[in-house]
């Protein structure tokens, strides 16, 4: 089989097979009135296979007119974005619905009581909501067919999920709101997950190294319980008030409170605390909690780190090869349908696509401009023959290569004295002595703020900073405007880290001009009274932190530092998939923490905090430390206590305060977090740090490598130059199998 032999597009092959009865044939075949409309419906098709490609979306949808209208329309950027804020509006009801989280404060002692909406306001908001997602199941389902819609378990698990809340809502409504639980809240984060390939694509990965993780669980669970047990046996404590006795009452009171100090030990959050009071009897001790950090901490936990790495090391690899396939079934599919024989040929060898027809159809498509005249121009650069299969694929690596934005010409002087102005003030070592300059003024700033340590805002003489500021902002004013003149507004405003210093720049001389009006020029003993919104401290402390913010300029100007840079700009355009599956469990487990534990932590009596020095509290404990606002009263403050809890410090105070006001029961549920959040999705985050900087460091050596591009115009992007070398181009065979399986198009040979 020849390669540029078409596949779709034939009213009847060379087989004698039969097209399915309306779909378009080729225009060579089509005769009579309905040739036209045919091939219009042709043109359509390319569109929309085209736009699949630029998207990696799949191509398995309905291929008729009306059906197509619908799929670009329900793809459009209106439509995509109302979804998306249907979707934050539904998750952000949580902030606002009963127990609301619309207060100052979240401690106990002081929150005033919270603002509780009427019955029915965040009800009918959530029905808007959920009557979008009927109409979005309802299009997708339609375009998918129903053979696919029985196949797909997200949009039967859409069905399912739309079913509860609905039913869920309805009862919410004929009990007044007074219902003890909205199961539907739970559910709400599916609406985010089944909206993002990517989210699922990671779910998918999680699920792939679930069986490994579980593995090293497993010796952690058999870690813990062995050394608890070593424990219970060895702090037994035969007299009363030696160290071993007091070890016992202190953490291995019962076997319970063992498994839950040496599990907080696991995570270094109570050492050396847990080991104090036997290790001040005997040093021998040490040796015990020692083997069991060294095992579990240093091992296990670092082997847990490593099975999550090498599961998602090829995670952006697969996903880009995933999307590389679906770009060229996309692509392969629009030249099936706009192939023709050429004139005097016979197919299968004379097929190709016009020129002049790609060129209508690409008109049609949403496309980024740059890149559309960027693939017209190569279409040209063909000649006026037919595009073979391999250069119509050729033409779509444009999509891959992203416009190099020349520098605007520098302006012209006759003199020679404004020339050498504009090669001195233009050349690299000015922005050296500019990153000098800022470097003086930070520790200016340093050393005012070390000698001014002890004094109050209003005790302090702020003359000589007053001054200092004053001179390095002339600077960075005269910097800016000699830039301009060496390089022209235009070249100026060309470059990232100009528009970042000339923007503070103007910022810093507003500010600085504000402070000169209200409180006049420095001098000796300069401490005015307030003017206005801001006190003079408060005025020089903005300043003082915008300096400090343009101290970044010197980050582009590092290699290594430019790296880092660019690894966590990286991280964070690749970190939507993670952060929203961040966003889900957060979201889950806060809801989860509202049913459980709303209302158990209570004010101390006569609403006062109970000082560290009255004795009232034990040191260390969730009264002493004061951690009255992290409760689980409303959903924002939920948020914050899960945060705490994540970052491990301290969170052997929130499993004591939790097991005391709710019960022993209330480990469960932070354990469970601590697994779901610092185990897995920390560990996915160092593994996607890793990948990326890795990657950065292997491009940025693979660019060092590379001769120059004689183009200057084009650069490729991260897909061609970093990953070029792993992914595989799809074979013919494998292009035309898939094809070949399309539910709603007939191929005939």
């Amino acid at each position: 089989m020849a390669e540029s032999d078409p596949l779709l597009s034939r009213a009847r092959g060379d087989s004698g097979r039969d097209c399915r009865a309306g779909f378009p044939a080729s225009r060579s075949v089509q005769v009579g009135p309905d040739a036209a409309a045919g091939w219009d419906l042709c043109f359509d098709q390319a569109v929309v296979f085209i736009e699949d490609a630029i998207q990696y979306r799949s191509i398995n949808h309905r291929m008729d007119a009306g059906s197509m209208w619908l799929y670009r329309w329900y793809y459009s950027d209106t439509c995509q974005w109302i979804l998306s804020f249907v979707i934050f509006l539904i998750l952000f009801l949580a902030f606002i619905e009963t127990p609301s989280s619309l207060t100052s404060t979240s401690d106990v002692r002081y929150r005033s009581a919270p603002w509780d909406p009427p019955c029915g306001l965040t009800e009918s908001i959530e029905g808007l909501c959920l009557l979008v997602f009927v109409a979005d199941l309802s299009v997708k389902s339609y375009l998918v067919g129903w053979a696919q819609f029985q196949k797909s378990l997200w949009l039967l698990d859409y069905l399912v999920v739309l079913v509860v809340s609905l039913v869920d809502w309805t009862v919410s409504l004929s009990l007044v709101c007074q219902e003890p639980l909205r199961l539907r809240r739970l559910l709400r984060p599916f609406f985010l997950l089944q909206n993002s390939s990517m989210m699922k694509k990671t779910l998918k990965c999680i699920r792939w190294s679930l069986w490994e993780m579980a593995s090293v669980v497993l010796l952690l669970a058999l870690h813990l319980s062995v050394f608890t047990m070593f424990g219970m046996l060895l702090f037994t404590g035969e007299e009363q008030g030696d160290g071993q006795d007091k070890e016992r009452l202190t953490y291995f009171r019962s076997l319970p409170e063992a498994l839950t100090s040496l599990l907080v030990l696991l995570t270094t959050a109570n050492n050396p605390d847990v080991m104090i009071p036997a290790y001040s009897k005997n040093r021998a001790y040490a040796i015990f909690f020692i083997v069991f950090t060294l095992i579990g901490s240093l091992f296990l936990m670092n082997l847990l780190t490593a099975i999550i790495y090498n599961q998602f090391r090829g995670y952006l690899v697969k996903s880009l090869q995933a999307s590389l396939f679906r770009k060229r079934l996309g692509t392969r599919a629009a030249y099936e349908v706009l192939c023709t024989p050429a004139e005097g040929e016979a197919p299968p060898r004379g097929v190709g696509v016009k020129p002049q027809d790609l060129v209508q159809v690409l008109q049609k498509v949403q496309m980024d401009g740059t890149h559309r005249q960027a693939i017209v121009e190569k279409v040209h650069s063909y000649g006026g023959g037919l595009l073979s299969a391999d250069k119509f694929q050729n033409l779509f690596n444009e999509l891959d290569r992203r416009v190099v934005k020349e520098r605007p010409p520098r302006p012209e002087y006759r003199s020679p004295l404004l020339q050498s102005a504009q090669f001195l003030f233009g050349h690299r070592w000015f922005d050296y002595l500019g990153n000098a300059v800022v470097l003086a003024n930070l520790v200016s700033i340093c050393v005012f703020l070390v000698r001014d340590a002890d004094v109050l805002p209003r005790d302090r003489d702020d003359f000589i900073l007053g001054i200092l500021n004053c001179v390095f902002i002339l600077y960075y004013l005269a910097e800016m405007l000699l830039k301009v003149f060496a390089l022209g507004l235009l070249g100026y405003l060309s470059c990232p880290s100009n528009v970042f210093d000339g923007l503070l720049t103007v910022v810093l001389l507003v500010l600085e001009l504000s402070t000169l009006a209200l409180y006049r020029f420095p001098h000796p003993g300069w401490k005015p009274a307030v003017h206005g919104l801001l006190s003079l401290w408060d005025m020089v402390r903005l300043a003082n932190m915008l300096i400090v913010f343009r101290f970044l300029r010197i980050v582009p100007g590092m290699k290594l530092m430019a790296v880092v840079a660019s690894t966590i700009l990286g991280l964070i355009k690749n970190m939507q998939a993670f952060g929203g599956i961040l966003v889900v469990v957060y979201y889950v487990f806060a809801i989860v923490g509202i049913t459980l534990f709303r209302g158990v932590i209570v004010a101390p009596p006569g609403n006062g905090s109970l000082a560290p020095d009255n004795g009232s509290a034990p040191c260390g404990s969730y009264e002493q430390l004061e951690y009255w606002a992290n409760n689980f009263d409303d959903f924002a403050a939920a948020l914050v206590t899960l945060w705490n809890v994540m970052v491990v410090n301290n969170w052997q105070v929130f499993l004591d305060a939790y097991r005391r006001y709710a019960g022993p029961w209330s480990k469960i549920y932070f354990v469970l977090w601590w697994l779901v959040s610092s185990v897995v999705w920390v560990n996915l985050f160092l593994a996607l740090i890793l990948e990326n900087f890795l990657h950065k460091w292997d491009r940025r050596s693979h660019l060092q490598s590379l001769p120059r591009d004689p183009d200057p115009t084009y650069e490729m992007t991260t897909l061609e130059l970093l990953f070029g070398h792993v992914l595989e181009e799809p074979t013919e065979e494998e292009l035309i199998e898939k094809l070949q399986r399309h539910p709603h198009l007939q191929l005939c040979r």
